[in-house]
Protein backbone atom coordinates (compact mmCIF):
# COMPACT_ATOMS: atom_id res chain seq x y z
CA UNK A 1 0.00 0.00 0.00
CA UNK A 2 1.41 3.61 -0.73
CA UNK A 3 1.78 6.18 2.09
CA UNK A 4 2.38 9.68 1.57
CA UNK A 5 4.09 11.32 4.64
CA UNK A 6 5.47 14.33 6.60
CA UNK A 7 7.69 14.52 8.91
CA UNK A 8 8.37 17.93 9.45
CA UNK A 9 5.71 20.15 10.90
CA UNK A 10 5.30 22.38 14.23
CA UNK A 11 2.58 22.61 16.77
CA UNK A 12 1.33 26.02 18.41
CA UNK A 13 3.65 25.97 20.99
CA UNK A 14 6.74 26.98 18.22
CA UNK A 15 7.48 30.29 17.65
CA UNK A 16 5.86 31.73 14.16
CA UNK A 17 3.37 29.50 14.11
CA UNK A 18 -0.69 29.63 13.80
CA UNK A 19 -2.60 29.32 16.94
CA UNK A 20 -4.72 27.09 15.96
CA UNK A 21 -2.25 24.39 15.23
CA UNK A 22 -3.57 21.56 16.97
CA UNK A 23 -3.65 17.26 16.32
CA UNK A 24 -7.51 17.78 15.03
CA UNK A 25 -6.55 20.55 12.67
CA UNK A 26 -3.40 18.90 11.15
CA UNK A 27 -5.32 15.44 11.10
CA UNK A 28 -8.36 17.49 9.27
CA UNK A 29 -5.53 19.36 6.94
CA UNK A 30 -4.22 15.76 6.06
CA UNK A 31 -6.91 14.23 4.70
CA UNK A 32 -7.74 17.71 2.56
CA UNK A 33 -4.12 17.41 1.25
CA UNK A 34 -4.23 13.77 0.66
CA UNK A 35 -1.38 12.64 3.20
CA UNK A 36 -1.20 9.39 5.31
CA UNK A 37 1.45 9.37 7.71
CA UNK A 38 2.40 12.81 9.76
CA UNK A 39 5.14 14.27 12.28
CA UNK A 40 3.08 14.08 15.71
CA UNK A 41 5.54 17.53 16.31
CA UNK A 42 7.44 19.13 18.48
CA UNK A 43 7.70 16.29 21.44
CA UNK A 44 10.24 18.63 23.34
CA UNK A 45 7.62 20.50 24.63
CA UNK A 46 6.02 19.55 28.22
CA UNK A 47 2.79 20.86 27.72
CA UNK A 48 1.88 19.86 24.04
CA UNK A 49 3.74 16.26 24.88
CA UNK A 50 0.85 15.82 27.55
CA UNK A 51 -1.76 16.65 25.22
CA UNK A 52 -0.15 14.17 22.85
CA UNK A 53 -0.25 11.44 25.25
CA UNK A 54 -3.72 12.20 26.44
CA UNK A 55 -5.02 12.18 22.48
CA UNK A 56 -2.46 9.77 20.79
CA UNK A 57 -3.15 6.52 22.73
CA UNK A 58 -4.10 4.21 19.75
CA UNK A 59 -0.63 2.46 18.94
CA UNK A 60 0.75 -0.02 17.09
CA UNK A 61 4.45 -0.84 15.97
CA UNK A 62 5.32 2.96 16.69
CA UNK A 63 2.43 4.24 15.03
CA UNK A 64 -0.47 6.17 16.02
CA UNK A 65 -3.87 6.68 14.80
CA UNK A 66 -5.74 9.62 15.58
CA UNK A 67 -8.72 11.13 13.45
CA UNK A 68 -7.88 8.59 10.67
CA UNK A 69 -4.54 10.03 10.15
CA UNK A 70 -1.39 8.06 11.47
CA UNK A 71 1.27 9.96 13.20
CA UNK A 72 4.83 8.96 13.79
CA UNK A 73 6.37 11.29 17.26
CA UNK A 74 8.82 13.69 16.04
CA UNK A 75 10.24 16.60 16.98
CA UNK A 76 13.15 19.64 15.54
CA UNK A 77 15.55 20.86 17.54
CA UNK A 78 18.45 23.53 17.54
CA UNK A 79 22.08 23.46 18.35
CA UNK A 80 23.69 25.89 18.92
CA UNK A 81 27.95 25.35 19.42
CA UNK A 82 31.06 26.93 18.13
CA UNK A 83 33.37 25.34 15.72
CA UNK A 84 36.42 26.67 13.60
CA UNK A 85 36.25 29.80 15.43
CA UNK A 86 32.32 30.24 14.56
CA UNK A 87 28.93 29.89 16.24
CA UNK A 88 27.06 26.71 14.05
CA UNK A 89 23.41 27.12 14.60
CA UNK A 90 21.89 23.66 13.39
CA UNK A 91 17.98 22.48 13.43
CA UNK A 92 17.94 18.73 13.39
CA UNK A 93 14.83 16.35 13.40
CA UNK A 94 14.47 13.33 15.54
CA UNK A 95 11.77 10.65 14.78
CA UNK A 96 10.97 8.59 18.37
CA UNK A 97 9.26 5.25 18.41
CA UNK A 98 7.30 5.78 21.39
CA UNK A 99 6.53 8.14 24.54
CA UNK A 100 8.77 5.82 26.61
CA UNK A 101 11.81 7.47 24.37
CA UNK A 102 10.60 10.65 24.02
CA UNK A 103 10.41 11.11 27.84
CA UNK A 104 13.99 9.72 28.19
CA UNK A 105 15.11 11.88 25.23
CA UNK A 106 13.36 14.83 26.55
CA UNK A 107 15.60 14.35 30.33
CA UNK A 108 18.45 14.48 28.97
CA UNK A 109 17.96 17.56 26.39
CA UNK A 110 16.40 19.06 29.06
CA UNK A 111 20.38 19.88 30.12
CA UNK A 112 21.13 21.81 28.10
CA UNK A 113 18.37 24.30 27.24
CA UNK A 114 14.74 25.16 28.50
CA UNK A 115 12.46 22.75 26.84
CA UNK A 116 9.07 24.72 27.25
CA UNK A 117 10.52 27.65 26.03
CA UNK A 118 9.62 26.66 22.35
CA UNK A 119 8.11 23.73 20.62
CA UNK A 120 11.82 24.09 18.55
CA UNK A 121 13.98 24.31 21.42
CA UNK A 122 17.45 26.13 21.37
CA UNK A 123 20.15 23.59 22.97
CA UNK A 124 23.76 24.62 24.21
CA UNK A 125 25.45 21.57 22.76
CA UNK A 126 26.98 19.44 19.75
CA UNK A 127 25.03 17.75 16.98
CA UNK A 128 27.61 15.33 18.15
CA UNK A 129 26.92 15.30 22.13
CA UNK A 130 23.18 15.27 20.74
CA UNK A 131 23.66 11.65 18.32
CA UNK A 132 25.62 10.27 20.88
CA UNK A 133 22.79 11.24 23.61
CA UNK A 134 20.26 9.97 21.37
CA UNK A 135 21.89 6.77 19.93
CA UNK A 136 22.86 5.65 24.32
CA UNK A 137 18.89 5.77 24.61
CA UNK A 138 17.94 3.74 21.62
CA UNK A 139 19.62 2.92 18.42
CA UNK A 140 15.84 3.17 17.12
CA UNK A 141 15.91 6.46 16.77
CA UNK A 142 16.79 8.78 13.92
CA UNK A 143 17.95 12.09 13.63
CA UNK A 144 18.97 14.23 10.91
CA UNK A 145 19.45 17.79 9.64
CA UNK A 146 16.57 19.76 8.42
CA UNK A 147 16.22 22.23 5.29
CA UNK A 148 19.75 21.40 4.92
CA UNK A 149 21.13 24.00 2.45
CA UNK A 150 19.30 27.37 3.87
CA UNK A 151 21.35 30.08 4.72
CA UNK A 152 20.56 29.96 8.79
CA UNK A 153 20.57 27.56 11.06
CA UNK A 154 21.46 24.84 8.80
CA UNK A 155 23.92 22.27 8.58
CA UNK A 156 25.18 23.48 5.10
CA UNK A 157 24.03 26.96 5.12
CA UNK A 158 26.52 29.88 3.21
CA UNK A 159 25.76 31.63 7.12
CA UNK A 160 27.49 29.38 9.64
CA UNK A 161 26.99 25.77 8.37
CA UNK A 162 29.68 23.42 7.80
CA UNK A 163 31.90 21.67 4.59
CA UNK A 164 30.39 18.44 5.20
CA UNK A 165 28.37 15.89 7.60
CA UNK A 166 31.64 14.82 8.95
CA UNK A 167 31.98 18.38 10.32
CA UNK A 168 29.20 18.59 11.72
CA UNK A 169 28.51 15.44 13.52
CA UNK A 170 32.24 14.00 13.59
CA UNK A 171 32.76 10.24 15.01
CA UNK A 172 28.93 10.31 14.90
CA UNK A 173 28.08 10.66 11.49
CA UNK A 174 27.95 7.35 10.90
CA UNK A 175 24.48 7.50 12.80
CA UNK A 176 22.97 10.19 9.69
CA UNK A 177 21.46 8.26 7.34
CA UNK A 178 19.26 10.77 5.88
CA UNK A 179 19.12 15.23 5.20
CA UNK A 180 15.75 17.00 4.78
CA UNK A 181 16.57 18.98 1.44
CA UNK A 182 14.40 22.04 2.32
CA UNK A 183 12.20 23.64 -0.10
CA UNK A 184 15.67 25.77 -2.06
CA UNK A 185 16.83 22.70 -3.22
CA UNK A 186 15.72 19.58 -4.88
CA UNK A 187 17.12 15.74 -4.87
CA UNK A 188 18.69 16.78 -8.67
CA UNK A 189 20.63 19.34 -6.53
CA UNK A 190 22.29 17.58 -4.31
CA UNK A 191 22.93 14.66 -7.11
CA UNK A 192 25.88 16.94 -7.79
CA UNK A 193 27.87 16.59 -4.46
CA UNK A 194 28.95 12.85 -4.50
CA UNK A 195 29.47 13.28 -0.80
CA UNK A 196 25.71 12.43 -0.38
CA UNK A 197 25.15 9.37 -2.60
CA UNK A 198 24.63 7.44 0.33
CA UNK A 199 22.33 9.93 2.45
CA UNK A 200 18.60 9.59 2.05
CA UNK A 201 16.80 12.23 0.79
CA UNK A 202 13.72 13.34 2.42
CA UNK A 203 11.48 16.34 1.51
CA UNK A 204 9.02 17.87 4.20
CA UNK A 205 6.82 20.87 4.80
CA UNK A 206 8.18 22.21 8.58
CA UNK A 207 4.77 23.90 8.18
CA UNK A 208 4.01 26.31 10.72
CA UNK A 209 0.14 25.96 9.97
CA UNK A 210 -2.05 23.55 8.76
CA UNK A 211 -3.35 25.00 5.37
CA UNK A 212 -3.46 22.76 2.58
CA UNK A 213 -0.44 25.44 0.62
CA UNK A 214 1.48 24.42 3.59
CA UNK A 215 0.74 21.04 4.80
CA UNK A 216 2.67 18.42 2.68
CA UNK A 217 4.03 21.00 0.14
CA UNK A 218 6.58 18.45 0.18
CA UNK A 219 6.69 14.86 1.26
CA UNK A 220 7.78 11.29 0.88
CA UNK A 221 6.05 8.23 -0.56
CA UNK A 222 6.63 5.31 0.31
CA UNK A 223 5.15 1.58 -0.22
CA UNK A 224 4.90 -0.73 2.54
CA UNK A 225 3.08 -4.26 3.01
CA UNK A 226 2.38 -3.29 6.69
CA UNK A 227 2.87 0.25 8.30
CA UNK A 228 5.30 0.37 11.24
CA UNK A 229 8.07 2.91 12.87
CA UNK A 230 10.83 -0.23 12.35
CA UNK A 231 9.53 -0.19 8.70
CA UNK A 232 9.99 3.38 7.63
CA UNK A 233 13.39 3.73 9.53
CA UNK A 234 14.88 0.62 7.92
CA UNK A 235 13.97 1.73 4.74
CA UNK A 236 15.12 5.20 5.24
CA UNK A 237 18.63 4.05 6.68
CA UNK A 238 18.49 1.29 4.01
CA UNK A 239 18.00 3.56 0.70
CA UNK A 240 15.71 1.34 -0.12
CA UNK A 241 14.40 2.37 -3.44
CA UNK A 242 11.86 -0.33 -3.53
CA UNK A 243 9.75 0.82 -0.31
CA UNK A 244 10.56 4.67 -1.14
CA UNK A 245 9.17 4.93 -4.13
CA UNK A 246 10.02 9.20 -4.70
CA UNK A 247 9.73 12.68 -3.04
CA UNK A 248 7.14 15.29 -3.59
CA UNK A 249 8.85 18.56 -3.99
CA UNK A 250 8.22 22.04 -4.93
CA UNK A 251 10.83 23.53 -7.52
CA UNK A 252 13.60 24.88 -5.55
CA UNK A 253 13.46 28.45 -7.71
CA UNK A 254 10.24 28.69 -5.50
CA UNK A 255 11.70 28.42 -2.26
CA UNK A 256 12.96 31.11 -0.56
CA UNK A 257 16.57 31.15 -0.59
CA UNK A 258 17.26 29.66 -3.92
CA UNK A 259 19.14 32.37 -5.53
CA UNK A 260 21.92 34.72 -4.13
CA UNK A 261 20.27 38.67 -3.31
CA UNK A 262 19.25 41.51 -0.93
CA UNK A 263 15.51 41.52 -0.19
CA UNK A 264 15.45 44.78 1.48
CA UNK A 265 16.82 46.65 -2.32
CA UNK A 266 15.09 43.77 -4.27
CA UNK A 267 18.62 42.55 -5.73
CA UNK A 268 18.13 39.26 -6.68
CA UNK A 269 21.31 37.10 -8.49
CA UNK A 270 21.89 34.11 -10.14
CA UNK A 271 25.28 32.84 -8.73
CA UNK A 272 27.19 34.01 -11.81
CA UNK A 273 26.39 37.13 -11.50
CA UNK A 274 27.01 37.44 -7.61
CA UNK A 275 30.72 35.79 -7.83
CA UNK A 276 31.19 38.68 -10.38
CA UNK A 277 30.18 41.65 -7.42
CA UNK A 278 31.96 39.61 -4.53
CA UNK A 279 28.66 39.27 -2.92
CA UNK A 280 28.27 42.92 -2.43
CA UNK A 281 25.07 44.26 -3.21
CA UNK A 282 24.92 46.79 -6.09
CA UNK A 283 22.82 49.06 -4.42
CA UNK A 284 23.98 49.29 -0.80
CA UNK A 285 27.40 47.83 -1.05
CA UNK A 286 26.24 45.48 2.04
CA UNK A 287 26.91 41.84 1.80
CA UNK A 288 24.56 39.89 -0.21
CA UNK A 289 22.53 36.89 1.13
CA UNK A 290 24.14 33.43 -0.48
CA UNK A 291 21.69 31.19 -1.63
CA UNK A 292 21.29 27.65 -1.37
CA UNK A 293 22.28 27.44 -5.37
CA UNK A 294 25.00 29.28 -5.22
CA UNK A 295 26.07 27.73 -1.64
CA UNK A 296 25.53 24.01 -3.10
CA UNK A 297 28.33 24.74 -6.26
CA UNK A 298 30.33 26.18 -4.05
CA UNK A 299 31.00 22.29 -2.68
CA UNK A 300 29.84 20.42 -5.45
CA UNK A 301 32.16 18.00 -7.74
CA UNK A 302 29.70 17.42 -10.50
CA UNK A 303 27.65 19.09 -13.46
CA UNK A 304 23.95 19.57 -13.29
CA UNK A 305 21.97 16.81 -14.58
CA UNK A 306 23.84 13.77 -13.05
CA UNK A 307 21.87 10.94 -11.59
CA UNK A 308 23.31 8.25 -8.83
CA UNK A 309 22.72 4.89 -9.64
CA UNK A 310 20.24 4.44 -6.47
CA UNK A 311 18.62 7.81 -6.82
CA UNK A 312 15.07 7.79 -5.36
CA UNK A 313 12.83 9.99 -7.89
CA UNK A 314 11.04 13.12 -7.28
CA UNK A 315 8.41 14.88 -8.49
CA UNK A 316 7.63 18.67 -8.25
CA UNK A 317 4.32 20.43 -8.13
CA UNK A 318 3.12 23.60 -6.22
CA UNK A 319 -0.20 23.80 -3.23
CA UNK A 320 -3.40 23.91 -5.34
CA UNK A 321 -4.29 27.27 -4.34
CA UNK A 322 -1.25 28.85 -4.90
CA UNK A 323 -1.99 27.50 -8.53
CA UNK A 324 -5.35 28.99 -8.88
CA UNK A 325 -4.10 32.69 -7.39
CA UNK A 326 -1.23 32.64 -9.66
CA UNK A 327 -3.41 31.96 -12.45
CA UNK A 328 -6.49 34.28 -11.28
CA UNK A 329 -4.18 37.00 -10.13
CA UNK A 330 -5.54 37.07 -6.71
CA UNK A 331 -1.81 36.77 -4.91
CA UNK A 332 -2.75 37.01 -1.63
CA UNK A 333 -3.19 34.12 1.21
CA UNK A 334 -6.52 33.73 2.35
CA UNK A 335 -8.59 34.77 -1.03
CA UNK A 336 -12.56 33.81 -0.66
CA UNK A 337 -12.19 33.33 -4.19
CA UNK A 338 -9.16 30.91 -4.25
CA UNK A 339 -10.17 28.92 -1.39
CA UNK A 340 -13.90 28.56 -2.81
CA UNK A 341 -11.53 27.15 -6.17
CA UNK A 342 -9.77 25.30 -4.71
CA UNK A 343 -12.25 23.77 -2.81
CA UNK A 344 -14.65 22.66 -5.25
CA UNK A 345 -11.75 20.49 -6.85
CA UNK A 346 -10.80 18.66 -3.27
CA UNK A 347 -14.47 18.23 -3.19
CA UNK A 348 -14.62 16.68 -6.00
CA UNK A 349 -11.32 14.63 -6.21
CA UNK A 350 -11.01 13.34 -2.95
CA UNK A 351 -7.63 14.99 -2.04
CA UNK A 352 -5.48 17.59 -3.15
CA UNK A 353 -2.75 15.61 -4.17
CA UNK A 354 -5.36 13.52 -6.40
CA UNK A 355 -6.13 16.82 -8.28
CA UNK A 356 -2.03 17.29 -8.44
CA UNK A 357 -0.81 14.05 -9.27
CA UNK A 358 -3.78 12.32 -11.35
CA UNK A 359 -6.91 13.95 -12.33
CA UNK A 360 -6.90 14.50 -16.30
CA UNK A 361 -7.59 17.52 -17.64
CA UNK A 362 -11.04 16.19 -19.03
CA UNK A 363 -12.40 15.41 -16.09
CA UNK A 364 -10.60 19.29 -14.05
CA UNK A 365 -12.31 21.32 -16.78
CA UNK A 366 -15.52 19.91 -15.55
CA UNK A 367 -15.12 21.73 -12.16
CA UNK A 368 -12.59 24.63 -13.14
CA UNK A 369 -11.62 26.79 -15.56
CA UNK A 370 -9.36 25.41 -18.76
CA UNK A 371 -6.79 27.81 -17.67
CA UNK A 372 -6.54 26.53 -14.14
CA UNK A 373 -6.57 22.71 -15.67
CA UNK A 374 -3.98 23.35 -17.99
CA UNK A 375 -1.54 25.08 -15.21
CA UNK A 376 -2.25 22.41 -13.13
CA UNK A 377 -0.94 19.88 -15.76
CA UNK A 378 2.17 22.56 -17.04
CA UNK A 379 3.14 22.26 -13.31
CA UNK A 380 2.35 18.18 -13.23
CA UNK A 381 5.06 18.04 -15.84
CA UNK A 382 7.33 20.55 -15.02
CA UNK A 383 6.56 22.60 -18.24
CA UNK A 384 6.80 26.04 -16.38
CA UNK A 385 9.69 29.28 -15.55
CA UNK A 386 10.22 30.58 -12.51
CA UNK A 387 11.31 34.09 -11.21
CA UNK A 388 13.63 32.51 -8.94
CA UNK A 389 13.12 33.00 -4.56
CA UNK A 390 15.99 35.33 -2.66
CA UNK A 391 16.72 36.34 0.79
CA UNK A 392 13.22 35.25 2.51
CA UNK A 393 11.19 35.91 -1.23
CA UNK A 394 9.34 33.41 -2.53
CA UNK A 395 10.16 32.83 -6.21
CA UNK A 396 6.93 33.05 -8.76
CA UNK A 397 6.46 30.54 -11.19
CA UNK A 398 5.42 32.07 -14.92
CA UNK A 399 2.69 30.05 -16.28
CA UNK A 400 1.83 31.52 -19.60
CA UNK A 401 3.12 29.73 -23.14
CA UNK A 402 5.91 31.63 -23.69
CA UNK A 403 8.04 29.39 -20.88
CA UNK A 404 11.17 28.28 -20.50
CA UNK A 405 12.74 25.70 -18.23
CA UNK A 406 13.17 26.22 -14.48
CA UNK A 407 16.80 26.58 -14.86
CA UNK A 408 16.65 29.29 -17.10
CA UNK A 409 14.66 31.65 -14.68
CA UNK A 410 12.51 33.59 -16.60
CA UNK A 411 12.17 37.25 -16.21
CA UNK A 412 15.18 37.33 -14.13
CA UNK A 413 17.06 40.28 -14.16
CA UNK A 414 20.99 40.44 -15.33
CA UNK A 415 23.87 42.13 -13.59
CA UNK A 416 23.73 44.30 -16.88
CA UNK A 417 20.25 45.62 -14.73
CA UNK A 418 21.92 46.79 -11.39
CA UNK A 419 25.04 48.41 -13.66
CA UNK A 420 22.97 50.89 -14.93
CA UNK A 421 21.83 52.32 -11.53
Amino acid sequence: MQYIADFHLHSKYSRATSKNLSLETLAEGAKIKGLDILSAPDFTHPIWLKEMKSKLMSEKDGIFEFNGINFILTSEIATIDKFGGKTRHVHHNIHAPSFEIVDQINELLGKFGDLKSDGRPMLTVSPAEVVEILMEISKDILIYPNHAWTPWRSVFGSIGGYNSLEECYQDQVKNIYALETGLSSNPAMNWMWSKLDNIMLLSNSDAHSANPWRLGREANAFEFEKLAFGEINDTIKKKDGKRFLFTIEVDPNYGKYHFTGHRDCNVNLHPKDAIKLNNICPRCKRKLTVGVLQRLEQLADREEGYVPENAIPFKSLLPLYEIISFVTGQNQLYSKKVIEEQNRLIDRFGSEFNVLLNVSREELVKVTSEKIADAILKIRSSKIGFEAGYDGVYGKPILNDDFRKSNSYVDQKSLADFNKL
